[in-house]
């Protein structure tokens, strides 16, 4: 396989890879999102817990070394 084609899958791998984390994080946001209705928090208290949630800080973390990478 040339460099070219090898490079090439390389960037579709990272856009399927971003879509995928991009997925997963937005799920996680309309799970806390309806988790936080359900108990009836204020909509500051929610987007305080997003703010602060890890797995969210990660999946962030991830987004910003693959889009660089891509560029």
């Amino acid at each position: 396989m040339s460099e070219t084609s090898q490079q090439t899958a390389s960037k579709a791998e990272i856009n399927q890879i971003i879509t995928e984390l991009e997925q997963y994080r937005e799920r996680i946001v309309n799970e806390v999102l309806e988790m936080g209705k359900k108990i009836k928090l204020s909509k500051k208290a929610v987007n305080s817990h997003l703010e602060a949630n890890p797995e969210i800080a990660r999946i962030d973390a991830a987004l910003a070394q693959l889009k660089s990478q891509q560029n």
